[in-house]
């Protein structure tokens, strides 16, 4: 018999690149998606009726418990959440309505509806903050500093003690920066690959960024959704960081995507106190010793790859356009 998923944050990156593991793996997948006047289902188009849409959100509870009361799903994994951090600090209540409380209606709506899933929550490196080590691990103590970081702190501790008090099979995993073709070009690897693509092919002639000593563990989606998916194939329920173990400076990612097109990035990049964060998180590095040796899970593709990969799809994507 087929297993079944669901999926909140289905037409997000992560979602999308889940759902299509899911569907290879032969699941029946089914993707909660909010009903909105313009609902943007362009990242899962090409996944055509492999996935069922339900119609729900995380601030009704009730929409939540009538989902997976029709969905009966073996596995769900909550993707969503309002993840851009410059938002958090503009709109700090309604990212705790859903980053934070969302998690709790949800956990609740399991231990209601189905309490034999097995339940995947997003947490993030945002939660460390400022950390006292460097690389952070499982137990390194929490120091969120964005509002971002404190609903997903939240998020985290509830799921652990779901798990503890209601002994559900529920799983946090702690993802560091990830990165793909479908990355928002608000977030700043994908603003850079596609900028450098615009500057290679002439459309643009310059790149504004913020601090480019800013550090960062990137890895590629596709990478964290397979550990998503394998924390949930274990016999026990476990927290993981999900990370490269590396970090790379906004300057090295930028000095490698113009070295693929052949260009000096000191003529084109602007830096601009503008795109500075408030209360940048130093050094946000993770160790993946844990899922390594318990699951047996490390990235596939590495930050000069991922460049590669992302660099390719936005000049292929641009010179579309312009034909």
């Amino acid at each position: 018999m087929r297993k079944r998923a669901l999926i909140t944050g289905l037409t997000g990156q992560d979602g999308s690149y889940l759902a299509e593991l899911l569907f290879d793996q032969g699941y029946q997948v089914f993707g909660l998606v909010r009903r909105s006047s313009s609902s943007n289902l362009e990242r899962i188009s090409h996944l055509g009726s492999n996935v069922e849409i339900l119609s729900g959100d995380l601030l009704d509870q009730s929409s939540l418990m009538d989902v997976i009361t029709q969905a009966q799903p073996d596995e769900i994994y909550n993707l969503a959440s309002q993840s851009y951090v410059p938002l958090s600090w503009t709109q700090p209540a309604l990212t705790a309505e859903y980053t934070a409380l969302g998690v709790s209606r949800l956990l609740e709506s399991v231990r209601r509806c189905k309490p034999d899933a097995k339940f995947y929550q997003a947490s993030s490196s945002e939660v460390f903050g400022q950390p006292d080590e460097s690389p952070q691990n499982e137990h390194t103590a929490f120091r969120p500093r964005n509002p971002y970081g404190v609903a997903k702190a939240y998020a985290h501790w509830m799921t652990i003690n779901y798990r503890q008090q209601y002994k559900l099979f529920a799983c946090c995993g702690l993802t560091y920066t990830h990165e793909s073709p479908r990355r928002g070009m608000e977030f700043v690897f994908r603003k850079i690959t596609h900028t450098v693509a615009a500057i290679k092919l002439g459309l643009s002639n310059e790149l504004k960024l913020g601090n480019l000593d800013a550090r960062r563990d990137w890895c590629y989606a596709k990478d964290a959704v397979h550990a998503m998916w394998l924390m949930l194939q274990q016999e026990q329920p476990d927290d993981y960081i999900i990370a490269s173990g590396q970090t790379y400076s906004v300057q090295e990612l930028v000095e490698c995507a113009f070295k693929l097109v052949g260009l000096n990035w000191q003529d084109y990049v602007i830096v601009d106190s503008a795109f500075y964060r408030p209360n940048e998180p130093m050094q946000l590095v993770g160790s993946i010793e844990k899922i390594r040796k318990n699951i047996g899970w490390c990235p596939q593709y590495s930050f000069e790859q991922l460049v590669e990969l992302m660099l390719v799809h936005d000049l292929k994507e641009l010179s579309s356009k312009t034909i």
